[in-house]
């Protein structure tokens, strides 16, 4: 036991006064001596943190691992003779004519699509929510709960499905869009092949995959607009708001997380497209207008059996894809998407 002796002060007046010394401080040992580990905790990391990270490991990073390995190799697929050739196939990809341009056609689909279908689908989730009457309570338009059915519809029907069938109504000798645009008039329109136009074949696939997403990123801001107290809705009414007023002052940034995460996800599925591309040509389009990367690699590695080149491909594509979501937490942190704006 560690005994503290009081400390003499002596004042003007010849008077002493006792004043106690302070105790020392504790060791630094002392503060940072920590818990046992119990099996109890032991076993909470090892189910809850040990088996998903083993998991993850093992069936995403492992094969990137792999693929880049097979890269640096002109392994054909089908042959156990892998010879090491270092970064030519890079410097082949990067100098073929096809596959730039099939990048070129992924990073338009990635600046436009998901600008397209986030736009729209907020429009939609706005007007099913808040968009009703201006007076009275806050509330969507009627029959609001119809038109969230109807347009959530089409992301319930497969991807290669919405291909075969809007190849079938783009179809020039017989196709929908045709007998309804003659029907009205247009005869230009008769027999016109809007997926063998080099310059219409993008702006129909395109359209054909935000009709399919935009009703299920319009139920996403949907569910969060709804966690937005009306009570700031009312505020804005009685400040004199518009309905886009509202929209860009109140709703965007209070969603804002939720709309990054459309972004990201919409622009990981612009730089893949592999299912509506193929099944609505499968050739890449008129001069390789519809190609994407994705498809340039399938057909490098299972028709020209050069596994190797497509592993290459396959590298540059997910670098790419993590670029993008790189630069798009970026910008929103950048834009001030990390500050509290509820207050």
């Amino acid at each position: 036991m560690t005994v503290v002796e009081p400390q003499q002060s002596r004042s003007g007046d010849g008077l002493t006064a006792v004043v106690p010394a302070m105790a020392p401080p504790p060791p630094a040992s002392a503060k940072r001596r920590r818990k046992p580990l119990t099996w109890d905790k032991a076993s909470f990391f090892l189910v809850f943190l040990g088996l998903p990270l083993a998991i993850y490991i093992l069936f995403v990073i492992w094969p990137f691992i792999q693929a880049f390995g097979y890269s640096l190799t002109d392994w054909s697929g089908f042959s156990p003779n892998q010879n090491f050739i270092g970064l030519d196939n890079y410097a082949k990809i990067f100098t073929d004519d096809i596959f730039m341009k099939a990048m070129g056609n992924n990073i338009l689909l990635v600046i436009f699509l998901p600008i397209i279908t986030i736009v729209l689908s907020l429009v939609l989730a706005t007007m099913v929510t808040v968009g009703g009457s201006s007076k009275g309570q806050i509330k969507g338009l009627r029959n609001s709960s119809f038109y969230r059915v109807v347009s959530f519809f089409p992301y319930t029907i497969p991807a290669i499905a919405i291909g075969i069938m809007w190849g079938q109504i783009y179809d020039p000798s017989g196709g929908l869009l045709n007998g309804i645009l003659t029907g009205l008039g247009m005869e230009q329109f008769k027999d016109f092949a809007w997926l063998g136009n080099k310059d219409t074949a993008m702006i129909a696939t395109m359209f054909v995959i935000v009709w399919g997403f935009v009703g299920f990123y319009m139920v996403l801001f949907v569910a969060g607009i709804k966690g937005i107290p009306a009570e700031l809705f009312e505020a804005a009414r009685i400040d004199g708001a518009g309905r886009f007023r509202t929209a860009v002052s109140v709703t965007i940034p209070l969603i804002r997380d939720n709309i990054q995460t459309a972004y990201i996800y919409m622009g990981i599925l612009a730089l893949d497209a592999f299912v509506y591309m193929a099944a609505l040509n499968s050739g890449g389009g008129p001069d390789n207008s519809t190609l994407v990367m994705s498809q340039q690699l399938f057909f490098t590695a299972f028709s020209k059996g050069q596994f190797g080149l497509a592993s290459a491909m396959g590298v540059v594509l997910a670098i790419t894809t993590l670029i993008f979501s790189g630069l798009v937490f970026a910008v929103n942190k950048l834009t001030g998407g990390d500050k509290d704006v509820s207050n």
